[in-house]
């Protein structure tokens, strides 16, 4: 029970960062969507994930294990729609430069800003349940 609310905890945190980090994530400023939207993360990270890491063990294994990215996408997509007013929409980077290193600016669409989110919360999930250990 404890390491559910942990993961509660790590999932509101990590939707919250990427919302202020990038303008991907909308949800109105409503604290009790981004709730019941990390809730759902977190509740389809441990009942629908292992069911498609399962059925798409061949295919992860073809690939090396770069199709657990898509199954992360499938499972991000998933609570956009049950949680009503959680949505990821499209949205345009406008890159930065810095002492020569230049960034271009870039448009991303929904599929690309899905894929972008659900790569940055596994790794901020990663990187505060290592910390929290």
């Amino acid at each position: 029970m404890k390491s559910l609310f942990r993961n509660i905890f790590l999932n509101f945190l990590s939707l919250l960062l990427i919302s202020k980090l990038t303008l991907a994530i909308v949800f109105s400023d409503n604290f009790v969507i981004l709730f019941w939207a990390a809730l759902c993360l977190t509740l389809f990270n441990l009942l629908i994930k292992p069911l498609f890491n399962l059925l798409m063990t061949p295919i992860n294994l073809l690939t090396l294990g770069a199709f657990r990215w898509v199954i992360n996408v499938v499972v991000l997509f998933l609570v956009t729609i049950f949680v009503p007013g959680f949505k990821i929409i499209s949205f345009t980077f406008n890159g930065f430069s810095l002492s020569g290193f230049v960034v271009p600016a870039v448009h991303l669409t929904f599929f690309w800003s899905l894929v972008l989110v659900s790569f940055i919360v596994e790794i901020i999930s990663s990187l505060f349940s290592w910390l929290l250990k």
